[in-house]
């Protein structure tokens, strides 16, 4: 665990994170037109879909064969859980080791900048947008939950029977009554239609949502809740069947160390890395580097499985994989020209230079 920080959470079902806000700070003469900064180190968020499934049999479900030739019901209650989509985002956090104050001259053309709540670098000289994740866009969808069965569907003439085979005999010859019913509307057969469309559009509502009821007692009720589970991980090395979290059938996700659960492993490979510098060379560069200073990141293939099954796979951008270097000042010196620069937040790396 060395070469690694883990950090996991259990979110509430389907919430929506807010996106990166970020603050404008200006270069001016009472702050000795100075912006101070962070670059990022790569946090990798790993989100994990899991929907819980209740099932939940019909009292009728042992004749739903025989009245309704339907064979696929379920039998018994019982909960399950079922693994989703798996998705990554690269996270940028505040690397307090490289942390810098830039002073621009007074007639510099670079009054402001965008930094994130963080502190972490959006823009010079340029207005900055945050985009929007790939997990915050997957957790803005919604699920509607199955309907359970509504007791208004029991009529006088169901209750009063006796028996259960009796009850679903009834139920059964209700729901062939409906489907009757809504087939000489759709035909003009019935002895009184729906005036308009519109009305007829309800009934037609009211009779489907009604069969539908009916049939539940039959083959029953399966709803669906769906919950994300999320994992931050800071790398520092290549990492080889890192276990991210368990996942177990009847119990959901547990934690790493639950042996309830199937382990899901991570396995991340540096695939572009700079060359790392001695002691003296890293000194010297470090007291050339002046002005903007900003990631050159390096890359890492990245693959999560379970039970030698994969959920994941990808490439991704890790800042501690790279190297740092700089923008001098003098770039934003000329006034007919003004140099706008743009970063990216989650690796501290030039997005673009406009002159």
């Amino acid at each position: 665990m060395k070469n690694l920080i883990i950090i996991a959470s259990l979110l509430l079902s389907l919430p929506i994170l807010a996106q990166t806000k970020v603050v404008k700070k200006n270069a001016v003469k009472a702050n000795n037109f100075g912006i101070t900064y962070s670059l990022p180190k790569t946090s990798l968020i790993i989100n994990a879909e899991v929907t819980k499934v209740t099932c939940k049999a019909g009292p009728y479900y042992k004749y739903a064969e025989k009245y309704l030739g339907v064979k696929d019901v379920i039998t018994e209650d019982k909960v399950y859980y079922e693994l989703g989509k798996i998705t990554l985002d690269n996270k940028g956090i505040p690397d307090t080791d490289n942390t810098y104050i830039v002073e621009f001259k007074g007639g510099t053309v670079a009054p402001y900048a965008y930094l994130t709540e963080e502190g972490l670098l959006c823009s010079i000289n340029a207005e900055y947008t945050p985009e929007e994740s790939a997990t915050e866009a997957a957790r803005k969808k919604g699920q509607a939950p199955a309907k359970a069965t509504d007791a208004s569907v029991f009529s006088e003439e169901l209750l009063m029977a006796g028996s259960t085979a009796k009850q679903a005999e009834v139920a059964a010859k209700q729901i062939y009554r409906i489907r009757e019913s809504r087939l000489n509307i759709l035909t003009g057969e019935a002895d009184n239609l729906p005036p308009d469309g519109e009305a007829m559009k309800l009934v037609i509502q009211q009779l489907e949502e009604q069969e539908k009821a009916l049939t539940n007692l039959f083959v029953g009720v399966k709803t669906k809740e769906t919950s994300d589970y999320e994992v931050s991980l800071v790398p520092f090395d290549n990492l080889e069947k890192e276990v991210l979290f368990r996942f177990s059938d009847q119990l959901g996700i547990v934690d790493a160390d639950d042996l309830g659960g199937a382990p899901v492993y991570m396995d991340l490979k540096a695939t572009e890395r700079a060359p790392e510098l001695d002691p003296k060379e890293a000194e010297k560069k470090e007291k050339m580097m002046k002005g903007i200073v900003y990631n050159v990141p390096g890359k890492a293939s990245i693959e999560i499985s379970m039970n030698k099954k994969s959920l994941y796979k990808g490439e991704v951008q890790i800042t501690q994989f790279g190297s740092r270097e700089g923008l001098a000042p003098v770039m934003f010196e000329d006034k007919k020209a003004p140099v706008k620069v743009l970063f990216y937040p989650e690796t501290g790396a030039i997005k673009q230079i406009i002159q």
